[in-house]
């Protein structure tokens, strides 16, 4: 498997409709001000082709307007994928927000996300960041795996990212 940049040409209106988004979550983190606490909460997740295509036409967008995407590849099939959004935020560190970081249902666990986290994380320095933010999901699987990246609770909460889904844990990882 390759992991690398995409480049707008390399973005066809179809190259999600193999990718399987579902995820199974019944344990989840939550930030209930005086700290995390973990809770049950059972929902599932996935994506419809139209959902996937928005996301393409996200990548695009991106791309053209100096972010970046990222991607595993595997017989000309997406694997797993990360954006890193094009603009800068924060008072003192030059954060970029990773948006997006997925690898397709059937693979995970196989230590692809490691790789394309590690990926974006160098792109991003390439772009000039300092730190990535990620509004993470907050499923336990989820929190783990970003734990094992390295990443910490956010120093300075962007409110546009949080306000897009207020259950996400507000995370950073130095670059």
């Amino acid at each position: 498997m390759e992991v690398l940049q995409l480049k707008v040409y390399d973005m066809d209106l179809h190259m999600l409709d193999t990718f399987h988004r579902y995820q199974k979550t019944d344990r989840v983190w939550v930030d209930d001000s005086g700290g995390i606490v973990e809770e049950s909460d059972s929902f599932e997740e996935d994506w419809t082709l139209e959902n996937k295509q928005e996301i393409i036409h996200h990548f695009r967008f991106v791309s053209m307007n100096g972010g970046a995407v990222v991607a595993v590849m595997k017989e000309q099939q997406v694997q797993g994928f990360a954006v890193i959004e094009p603009t800068f935020f924060g008072g003192k560190s030059r954060y970029r927000e990773l948006s997006y970081i997925h690898v397709t249902r059937d693979l995970r666990g196989q230590g692809i996300g490691k790789r394309l986290f590690q990926k974006a994380g160098t792109v991003a320095k390439a772009l000039g960041a300092e730190k990535l933010y990620i509004g993470a999901h907050p499923s336990v699987e989820t929190q783990r795996f970003y734990q094992k990246m390295g990443c910490v609770p956010a120093q300075e909460i962007h409110p546009t990212i949080y306000a897009r889904e207020p259950r996400d844990i507000q995370l950073e990882k130095r670059l």
